[in-house]
């Protein structure tokens, strides 16, 4: 046996990050073996519920593909290349939706056009009634409405870092300056608008909330309704494996569509493209369209919300119910949001302080749970936390002689792990963004005198990452807020979250009543739209961070 080489040490942060990473992982990896385990429940739902749920998911995800493309390309590329009166307002508002959950605009218009109480006060009167809303159609339309932001911000950024030699020597060549700008700005801005529609796509095959209320099923409600209605584990376990190749495939599309972009920026060098001012009636409807949709998406829901919600407060209906959920919204949130910076930062540090393939990689796959619905997260995990149960009660039993129940499945701690792997992506990605900004000269200095690698974490990059550690905990605190597949599956009997509290009211029509817990959920949410226009402005469109 050979001698370690002198100075030899495990390095701990390394080991320890690349096993955190594949323990937060693991639950999504080990989906596919329940098709080894009890394939034969494959076959009855690959014959019934399986082709007409796919064909609705893809469906779907290609109608809002288009829709966020056309309208976020669109409003980006309005905004980027022509000036007209309100577009500074218009260029940060409309980021807005983002902060409006889907299943929160979904109940708005069911409770304003024909399926609320008429005892309710509706902006738009009662009576009204457009059936159409119910199904596909309003599917497509609300998903369109709440995700185009993502479209939108990137391609505002790729279109700014345009250059505007490109435009004016198309220009050159006879073409007008809209001609130009299509046939040379946005075929450069391909990747950016690539990606924003696969999140889009992404979001929309992880949605549940919008398509539970408006009666069209997918993947992601054939797993809630597999798991609760036939207590059928196999068959969801199978079905969620499905959606997850789905949201593989759609990320590996992603990644092609942008295989070419870092050759599409060089071509890009130069000069910012000046705004070409619009007048007379092209300047109207430039305002007035996009200020239509704004008002159709954000405004109109949020001030229902708000009527609903004071109706509901002066007629008493407001019970210690909705505080204790808020109390328990708000621990989850803060609980998971610390759980996932801790998991972030030593994966993001193990890889700094001894990199290697191995930490790499595993550091990437503990980020798909992002990537998956959270329908799929619940059913992945769900198993797993069984067995660790029963591991732990068999022995406290055979050891101390004591029944400890069950402490994950059921219970908070199992919904916090759920949350920890859907929600680390965001914590990983802002944390290591802001890592890798820290000269690596840092490192060697403390090293130099003697600072081990936990001092200089403490010491060093702590103070620096604050900025960091900041975002990825607000990110998460928001997106546990309005999480609501994994909570509806996982959460422990009585236990009723914000989101939660708003689904079941929206169940029996009680818009009113889900009014208030909503209007919490958005205004929430729109701590981190505000955050990222405030980062916008500071540092330039053309660096919003993604």
């Amino acid at each position: 046996m050979s001698a370690r080489p002198r100075g030899w040490r495990v390095p701990g942060w390394a080991v320890a990050g690349t096993l955190l990473a594949l323990l937060i992982a693991g639950p999504i990896i080990w989906l596919p073996t329940s098709f080894i385990a009890e394939g034969e429940a494959f076959d009855q739902i690959a014959a019934t519920l399986l082709p007409d749920a796919l064909a609705r998911s893809v469906i779907l995800g290609v109608a809002v593909g288009v829709g966020t493309l056309v309208i976020g390309g669109s409003l980006a590329l309005l905004v980027s290349f022509y000036d007209f009166p309100g577009r500074g307002i218009l260029e940060w508002a409309l980021i807005l939706p983002l902060a409006m959950p889907g299943y929160v605009l979904a109940f708005v218009l069911l409770g304003q056009f024909g399926f609320a109480n008429p005892l309710q006060s509706n902006l738009f009167g009662d009576g009204l009634q457009l059936t159409w809303i119910k199904g596909p159609i309003g599917a497509t339309l609300v998903l369109t409405a709440v995700l185009y932001p993502y479209v939108y911000i990137l391609g505002r950024a790729a279109f700014l870092g345009q250059s505007r030699q490109a435009i004016e020597a198309a220009r050159s060549l006879g073409l007008s300056y809209g001609a130009a700008v299509w046939r040379v700005a946005v075929p450069l801005a391909r990747p950016a608008l690539a990606a924003g529609v696969a999140l889009a796509v992404m979001e929309t095959l992880a949605d549940f909330g919008v398509v539970n209320l408006l009666g069209y099923e997918t993947l992601s409600t054939a797993i809630f309704r597999v798991w609760f209605g036939a207590f059928d584990q196999a068959a969801a376990l199978q079905l969620a494996t499905v959606l997850v190749g789905l949201a593989l495939m759609l990320l590996v599309l992603e990644r092609f569509l942008r295989g070419r972009a870092r050759y599409e920026r060089q071509l890009a060098k130069g000069d910012a493209v000046e705004p070409r001012r619009l007048r007379g009636w092209k300047a109207v409807v430039a305002a007035a369209l996009p200020s239509l949709l704004l008002a159709v998406v954000f405004v109109l829901p949020s001030i229902q919300l708000v009527a609903w919600s004071i109706e509901t407060i002066f007629d008493g209906v407001v019970g210690s119910e909705l505080v204790q959920a808020a109390v328990l919204t708000v621990m989850l949130a803060v609980v998971a949001a610390l759980v996932a910076l801790v998991t972030a930062t030593v994966i993001a540090y193990g890889n700094r302080a001894r990199p290697s393939r191995l930490g790499r990689t595993s550091a990437r796959v503990a980020t798909v749970g992002y990537a998956v619905p959270g329908t799929v997260v619940a059913v992945a995990v769900f198993s797993p936390l069984i067995w660790l149960d029963r591991r732990l009660f068999e022995f406290a039993e055979s050891v101390f002689g004591a029944d400890i129940g069950l402490l994950f499945t059921g219970t908070v701690l199992g919904l916090i792990v759920a949350y920890v792997i859907r929600f680390h992506a965001l914590a990983y990605f802002a944390v290591d963004s802001r890592m890798g900004h820290i000269g690596s000269k840092l490192d060697d200095a403390g090293r130099a005198l003697g600072a081990d690698r936990s001092r200089l974490l403490a010491q060093v990059h702590l103070p620096l990452l604050w900025p960091g550690i900041v975002t990825a905990a607000l990110l998460v605190f928001v997106e546990v807020m309005k999480e609501l597949p994994a909570t509806a599956l996982l959460r422990p009997l009585g236990a009723d979250t914000l989101a939660i509290t708003v689904w079941e009211s929206t169940k029996d029509s009680q818009f009113d009543i889900a009014a208030l817990p909503a209007l919490l959920i958005v205004a929430v949410g729109l701590v981190p739209v505000i955050l990222l226009v405030r980062y916008s402005r500071r540092a330039g469109w053309g660096s919003i961070p993604g």
